[in-house]
């Protein structure tokens, strides 16, 4: 087995992730089993109970494991299925080391963070590391571990000792460090400064690991006099140094390493030169190069709770970009806070209300994800229930689909009343209830959890033609709310349609409104499964629907990847606002609230 480490340096949020992710892709085009590991220091068991606010999106498994969004870069960068065991945190290995102590496998001795911390650790990275995510028999060849965080923080000090033992443990042919560090440019001098690296490579050392190979983010590339000066102070071979500058999109990332020659360098650490080959990334150039060419947007509204931090929605934005490529547009964002929409905001702050309903009533497709709290509700269903009467293309996630059959109850059953207990314990028609099997004391991994069957009930519906006419589809869920099964069939009558139920036929998975374009709620995330190339089926077809090919879609079965072809479809795009189609103009890059934003 052979480990690539990728720490990080300076400060955080350099993309140590993606360049994690990218590294795992450019050593899987050269022929390698690769899987992934990553380490969050924190105290948390889990990500399961952190606010998104924090900590990003709260990324869900087909196991049930809730963890770090950056598996979720893992997965669809190398479309793998990983398991909860490939987030390592301080939490999980405390518990591990502590249960054993309480158990007597200690046999007496004083636990210590030296070794017994250590070793756990070391124990966890090896048992994980053989385990394939591919839907391949045997151990993977690689395994590429991220450390988050940044050196010298004093909560991966256990972390940075155990990988140090780990290094000379498994010897230097098998383990290769890749330092992820800042190059700034200074706008003062336009000078880049190679200080900050010489020193975060310097308390690297010194914390025992040596990095063989230099990632260094700055905005431009790297000038050949730095790339020298960081050589002769880091003691890293020039060859070893790659420039992780800005590209236009994500998906350039590993075409910048793969330029640079950086899979040479790690197989040349590793002693796999004649083992691998030259990385066959054809399609995923002709997807990056592609996703560079459009200019014709399709703008969707994403109305939710935690619009003012992106990640909080990472895999739904990701997924939005994999459906907007094969259908040839450039995808553009408008973050609407959802309690902006309500009637309260036009009370204290006119302004903020205006703008939320303007940006509503201006998109191509609106968006309600999922979430948790009542903060926004109220604004989420006058959201569904716009995109109901005026016949736009919506999707929604999770509570997303919930507050979509409150809404329905409300304008068209007259119980005006209509809510979910979450909100509103003693309502009297209760449309969403706490599922049975739920916890009200634990909050932390309580939920229903994880990749779940759910069977289409109706054929001719849009949700089955769009995932290939099959009998059913495993997708991952995370919720304790679900619709109340006594209120289907008068919802039903309604003309309310749920075409997909799970295996007992009484919990709701998804909800379609037949004689609209395209009305979906899905109590799952669909969201978890996109990959590019793949995009998910739900996500495909809401794009699709806001630019007026969902037809040309549904006609006929959704291949495994669609096309990369450099032309345009020739088909146009077109919104609805009050019910009236406007033709879309033309709109350079991807923008989210004006601003240009990465894929």
């Amino acid at each position: 087995m052979k480990y690539v480490l990728v720490t990080g340096g300076v400060v955080s949020g350099l993309g140590k992730g993606v360049t994690a992710s990218s590294i795992g892709l450019i050593l899987k085009a050269c022929g390698l089993r690769v899987t992934s590991i990553k380490i969050d220091p924190y105290l948390n068991t889990d990500a399961g109970t952190m606010s998104p606010f924090e900590h990003g999106e709260v990324y869900v498994l087909d196991d049930g494991g809730e963890v770090d969004l950056d598996l979720g870069n893992y997965e669809r960068f190398l479309d793998i299925k990983l398991t909860r065991d490939n987030n390592i945190t301080t939490g999980k290995i405390y518990q591990s080391v502590i249960d054993k102590e309480r158990r007597g496998d200690y046999l007496g001795k004083t636990v210590q963070v030296v070794p017994h911390i250590t070793d756990a650790i070391q124990e966890w990275i090896e048992r994980v590391a053989v385990i394939p995510v591919d839907g391949k028999e045997g151990p993977p060849d690689v395994c590429v571990i991220e450390l988050g965080g940044t050196i010298g923080d004093i909560e991966s000090m256990p972390f940075i000792e155990a990988l140090g033992q780990f290094s000379y443990r498994v010897g230097a042919g098998n383990f290769c460090l890749i330092h992820v560090s800042l190059v700034p440019v200074l706008s003062v001098v336009g000078e880049q400064k190679t200080k900050p690296t010489q020193h975060s490579v310097r308390g690297l050392r010194s914390l025992g690991l040596t990095p063989n190979i230099l990632a260094c983010r700055s905005t431009t590339e790297l000038d050949e006099n730095v790339m020298e000066k960081i050589s002769r102070f880091c003691h890293v071979p020039v060859d070893n140094i790659i420039t992780l500058y800005d590209v236009s999109n994500i998906w350039r990332i590993p075409l910048l390493l793969r330029d640079q020659k950086a899979h040479e360098a790690i197989l040349r650490v590793l002693n796999l030169k004649g083992v691998a080959r030259e990385p066959a990334l054809g399609e995923w150039t002709s997807r990056a190069e592609l996703c560079d060419k459009l200019h014709e947007p399709v703008r969707v509204a994403m109305v939710g709770k935690y619009t003012g931090l992106s990640d909080a929605y990472l895999s739904v934005l990701k997924a939005l970009v994999h459906a907007s490529v094969p259908c040839h547009r450039k995808l553009c964002i408008d973050w609407i806070a959802a309690s902006d929409l309500e009637c309260e905001t036009a009370k204290e702050n006119l302004e903020n209300y205006k703008n939320a309903w303007k940006l509503l009533k201006g998109a191509d497709a609106i968006l309600v994800p999922g979430g948790f709290g009542d903060r926004g509700v109220e604004g989420k269903i006058l959201a569904a229930r716009y995109a109901r009467e005026n016949r736009i293309p919506f999707l929604g996630i999770c509570l997303g689909m919930q507050i979509a059959v409150i809404e329905f109850a409300r304008s068209i059953l007259g119980l005006l009343d209509a809510n979910s207990t979450e909100f509103d314990p003693n309502t009297q028609n209760p449309c969403v209830i706490f599922m049975p099997e739920g916890s009200k004391t634990h909050m932390g991994g309580t939920m229903r959890l994880g990749s779940r069957r759910t069977y289409f009930q109706v054929a001719d519906c849009k949700s089955a033609k769009l995932y290939g006419n099959q009998s059913f589809v495993d997708e991952r869920h995370r919720h304790r709310y679900e619709v109340n099964p006594d209120m289907v069939q008068q919802l039903e009558n309604a003309g309310l349609s749920f075409t997909g139920k799970d295996e007992s036929g009484r919990r709701m998975e998804i909800v379609e409104l037949p004689n609209h374009p395209y009305f979906v709620g899905v109590q799952f995330h669909p969201e978890f499964k996109s990959r590019p190339g793949k995009p998910s089926a739900l996500f495909l077809g809401l794009i699709a629907a806001a630019t007026g090919q969902l037809e040309t879609f549904l006609k006929k079965d959704v291949p495994k990847t669609w096309g990369l072809s450099n032309g345009t479809s020739g088909l146009k795009s077109h919104r609805y606002v009050n019910g009236s189609k406007l033709a879309n103009g033309s709109l350079d890059g991807i923008y989210s609230k004006g601003n240009g934003i990465h894929v």
